[in-house]
């Protein structure tokens, strides 16, 4: 049987060599569920899907999420793509409007009005019929969902979709996304400090003005995460 590596911060190793935890047999229950959760994503035929089926395909994502992708298979379609890539997701966040990612990129100082989206092929991803992701696209699909698990949300929104976009390597939405400052390091870090602040405002301050407070606060949260991300370089 192939082996494979994995390599952990030491305090998680110390902590699993304590709890004695099983480390493979978990390992390949996480890697088979995210192989047939890569699977199905690279097999789906957007051009079959409305948008209340693809929501059902995808149950932990939000409603803007899910209106994204719809948008982005949209606009796939209107220009005789051959598949979906990152820069049609990329258009269908921007052109969704209202989601936390845009709120997230005025922060970083990047007005989402002046993103250009890219055009341009990607790889094909699975063969077949139909409209479907590019393999970029479909990696940033999964990262998204990977994004969301490792900041501890049960949730998939735009602003993951944003992190996948922009740490995505091959995708055309990475380089138009680094080339304006938004890298994945820079990214990442900004979704982080978004989320944490709404949670602590949603508990604390009326919904109606929970949007309101966070991009006043957003800003300058950041701001004092780098510098003392600075402090300890």
């Amino acid at each position: 049987m192939p082996k494979i590596n994995v390599y952990l911060p030491d305090d998680l190793a110390e902590a699993v060599r304590d709890a004695g935890v099983p480390v493979s047999a978990i390992c390949q229950r996480a890697l088979e569920a995210a192989v047939r959760r890569v699977t199905a994503i690279r097999r789906t035929v957007l051009g079959d899907l409305d948008q209340e089926q693809l929501a059902a395909r995808l149950p932990h994502f939000t409603a803007r999420a899910v209106t994204a992708l719809s948008l982005a298979t949209d606009r796939a379609r209107e220009t005789g793509a051959p598949n979906v890539t990152s820069a049609h997701l990329l258009h269908g966040m921007l052109a969704e409007g209202g989601n936390l990612a845009l709120q997230i990129l005025g922060a970083m100082d990047i007005d989402p009005a002046t993103i250009t989206v890219p055009a341009g092929t990607e790889p094909a991803g699975a063969a077949g019929e139909g409209l479907r992701f590019s393999t970029p696209a479909a990696n940033v699909v999964e990262l998204a969902v990977t994004e969301a698990t490792s900041l501890g949300h049960n949730y998939v929104g735009c602003e993951h979709l944003l992190i996948a976009l922009a740490a995505e390597p091959d995708g055309l939405a990475g380089r138009a996304l680094a080339d304006r400052g938004a890298d994945s390091r820079a990214t990442r870090r900004a979704v982080a400090a978004a989320t944490a602040g709404y949670a602590h405002l949603r508990a604390s301050t009326p919904a109606p003005e929970v949007l309101t407070a966070v991009r006043a606060e957003l800003a300058p949260l950041i701001r004092r995460i780098e510098a003392l991300e600075v402090s300890r370089a």
